[in-house]
C-alpha cells in the first residue's frame, strides 16, 4: 500500500500530465514536495512503479507515463445511502465515478448516493454523491458513513460519555443515539460531495 506522500506525488504527476500535456521532471517533483535529493524523488517513483501506478523511461527527461494496464482512477459506486431515516445498506457493483483527478489515488475511497434531507445544513442534498474515505475511526464532529445493525446512514459523529450520537444537519431530525450494545461501526469519513445540476 502506498503512503500518503507517494499518493500525493502520483496525484501531482497525473494532474501535471493532464494540465501540461507531459509529466513533470524529477527536479520539478522535488521542488513541489520540498525533496532536496533527486534520489529521494526516485525512491517514491520506484514505489509508484513497483505498485503499478506509473512506468518510467529513464532515458527521457519527462519519461513518467501511465503503467500498461494501469489501475482505474474511478471511485467505486457502491450504492445509495440514507440521509433521513437509516435504510438497509445495498451494494451495486461495476459502476465508478471518475474522480481520480480531484481526490488523487482512489484505493481507500468509495462513493454513495444520498437519499433524504437530514444533512442539508452541511451542504449534502438528496441526489448528491458523498465521497468517503474507508476507515473505522473518526474524530468528533466529522461526517461519517456508519452502519447500525444492517442499516447505513450519513451523519455527524459525536462520541458522548458511554454512547455515540449520530447527529443530523437538519433541525427536523433528532440525533440517533447508538446503544453501546448495538452492532455499530464507522465505515468511513466523508471527504467530499459531488452534485450534478
Amino acid at each position: 500500500m502506498l503512503n500518503e506522500r507517494a499518493r500525493e506525488i502520483n496525484a501531482f504527476i497525473q494532474r501535471h500530465r493532464k494540465e501540461q500535456g507531459s509529466a513533470p521532471t524529477i527536479r520539478e517533483i522535488g521542488t513541489r514536495f520540498q525533496i532536496r535529493s533527486t534520489n529521494g524523488v526516485r525512491y517514491y517513483l520506484k514505489m509508484l512503479e513497483d505498485a503499478g501506478y506509473i512506468h518510467r523511461s529513464r532515458k527521457i527527461s519527462r519519461g513518467i507515463g501511465p503503467a500498461a494496464g494501469s489501475r482505474p482512477t474511478g471511485i467505486p459506486l457502491l450504492g445509495r445511502i440514507a440521509a433521513g431515516e437509516p435504510i438497509l445498506a445495498e451494494q451495486s457493483a461495476g459502476e465508478t465515478l471518475e474522480m481520480g483527478d480531484m481526490f488523487g489515488q482512489t484505493d481507500e475511497l468509495f462513493a454513495l448516493q444520498v437519499r433524504g434531507d437530514s444533512m442539508i445544513n452541511a451542504g449534502i442534498l438528496e441526489g448528491d454523491y458523498v465521497i468517503v474515505r474507508r476507515q473505522e475511526t473518526a474524530r468528533a464532529g466529522e461526517i461519517v458513513v456508519a452502519l447500525i445493525e444492517d442499516e447505513a446512514t450519513v451523519k455527524r459523529y459525536q462520541p458522548r460519555r458511554g454512547h455515540v450520537e449520530l447527529v443530523a444537519e437538519n433541525p427536523s431530525y433528532a440525533p440517533i443515539v447508538v446503544d453501546p450494545d448495538s452492532s455499530f461501526r464507522v465505515l468511513g469519513t466523508v471527504r467530499g460531495v459531488v452534485r450534478t445540476v
